[in-house]
């Protein structure tokens, strides 16, 4: 029987249903669900508002967020919530 869906293959896909059901973007739950070391991470991480800019731009670094450089942490934090 032919796949359905001939998108990207998910490497969790638990997680991936989660994040949309909690109203995250197919891209963006995809890109969670696929990322390196997501079966590991289980909401331990700081919040935003508690991490330095410079941790939070290496965020927005690894995700490929346009225009950091130029962003304000609270911009960085908009940017990575809303990506």
């Amino acid at each position: 029987m032919p796949n359905k869906s001939p998108g990207q293959q998910i490497k969790d896909r638990d997680q991936y249903e989660a994040l949309r059901d909690k109203g995250y973007s197919k891209e963006k739950s995809a890109r969670i669900a696929n990322s390196e070391g997501a079966e590991k991470r289980g909401g331990l991480a700081k919040k935003y508002e508690d991490q330095t800019k410079k941790e939070i731009y290496d965020q927005a670094k690894k995700v490929g967020i346009d225009g950091r450089s130029k962003m304000t942490k609270a911009e960085l934090i908009n940017a990575l919530r809303t990506n």
